[in-house]
């Protein structure tokens, strides 16, 4: 480690390591990019053959509420970071105060919870959906009615992937619900009739330098993302609102790394954030070989106080999740892939349906290339059968 002599910022040089409070295919993503520019890593997650573990220099296989097992991530690493917002509050308040952990607690405490994440925004200023928060039975009818049909229920914290949100359209579909449950809170969101959903990759560096990607269009599948198209294909002045807004977002935020701001774009052109993440996201995988810089990459210079690198666009890009159950008929067809398709592979040992197993990113020298040639995969290999639209 140095100062840097302008502003006395810790500046983590190469050869410094960087524990990872999760051992996800974001952590090894991360870990990928790290290792080329002379970083050590060491993960801590349950699972001792995670996807995060396989690359690492080091991994501690322990539970997230481990407060012992933070401690020695602690004392292993350089600096620390995240890949996954759901830590124990308390392990991740231990290492702020006795590690260099520089995205901080206060930023993670707000966004693994999605009442105190919209409170925050609207603090800023930031437009979300408007919402009611439910605490049982009773105020679930309540914000119900206050808030009219179509509405969504989620759990203010542990939902992810669709997991934990209930859409209602009905009295009917309300009195056939059971719950929601006792003592436990939720958030209860009016239905935006979006029709595309967009996120901009932020990174903001210690030095406050801020850099944002070309914004996504994303398109879900059973509630998880399915595919994200680069640049999206909306107006100029949409896609310039977006990046201004994420922007703005990750400046009242105090952010320091990268956050994800997903968006709902109105038929009016207005914009809505709908949810945060305080990491590396899943719709920013096309930056891998789409920009100059990778999402990853970027990450890791923004906590080590390096100069963050160029989001220049290289190429349009479409990237499309492999799922669990996609998987086996998948690799059967990898040879028959053409050559402007790239494959990542996490690494997980086992298959379940739902479950992200690795991702391909079409590129193309336009837009419409890369979609035309994702649309010729449609119908040979099994990610591309979900009933998907290819629009342009």
């Amino acid at each position: 480690m140095r100062e840097h002599p302008q502003n006395q910022i810790n500046v983590w040089m190469p050869g410094s390591t960087i524990g990872i409070l999760g051992g996800g295919q974001l952590g090894r993503m991360m870990i990928l990019e790290g290792r080329k520019m002379g970083y050590r890593f060491v993960t801590l997650d349950p699972s001792p053959d995670c996807p995060g573990g396989q690359a690492a220099d080091r991994h501690i296989t322990a539970g997230f509420e481990d407060v012992e097992a933070a401690r020695l991530l602690a004392e292993e690493s350089d600096l620390i970071t995240y890949e996954f917002e759901n830590a124990e509050d308390t392990v991740v308040e231990m290492l702020e105060s006795s590690a260099s952990l520089p995205q901080g607690s206060r930023l993670l405490r707000l966004t693994r919870h999605r009442i105190r994440e919209k409170r925050a925004l609207e603090g800023a200023g930031i437009p979300v959906a408007p919402y009611r928060k439910v605490t049982d039975p009773g105020v679930f009818r309540e914000a119900v009615n206050s808030l009219g049909f179509p509405c969504v229920l989620k759990t203010t914290t542990g939902g992810y992937d669709g997991k934990g949100q209930w859409v209602f359209r009905s009295w009917g579909e309300v009195e056939a619900f059971h719950g929601p449950e006792p003592e436990r809170e939720y958030i209860l969101e009016k239905w935006v009739p979006f029709v595309k959903e967009i996120s901009v990759i932020v990174a903001r560096s210690v030095r406050g330098e801020v850099k944002a990607f070309p914004p996504a269009w994303n398109t879900h599948r059973r509630q998880i993302l399915h595919q994200s198209v680069v640049p999206a294909p909306v107006e100029p002045s949409v896609l310039e609102r977006a990046d201004a807004l994420a922007r703005r977002v990750a400046e009242k935020l105090d952010v320091v790394g990268l956050i994800a701001v997903e968006m709902f774009l109105l038929e009016d052109g207005t914009l809505y954030v709908n949810e945060l993440a305080p990491r590396p996201h899943n719709s920013g995988h096309y930056t891998f070989e789409a920009c100059v810089t990778s999402q990853f990459e970027q990450h890791i210079r923004a906590l080590c106080g390096l100069p963050l690198g160029s989001t220049r666009l290289l190429t349009p890009a479409v990237m499309i999740n492999i799922l669990g159950e996609d998987t086996e008929q998948f690799q059967r067809r990898m040879t028959d892939l053409p050559p402007e398709v790239k494959v990542h592979w996490y690494g997980k040992m086992e298959n379940r349906p739902g479950r992200k197993m690795g991702h391909l990113t079409v590129l193309g020298s336009t837009l419409e290339e890369a979609l035309a040639t994702a649309e010729r995969l449609q119908g040979t290999l099994p990610i591309m059968n979900r009933g998907v639209e290819f629009s342009r």
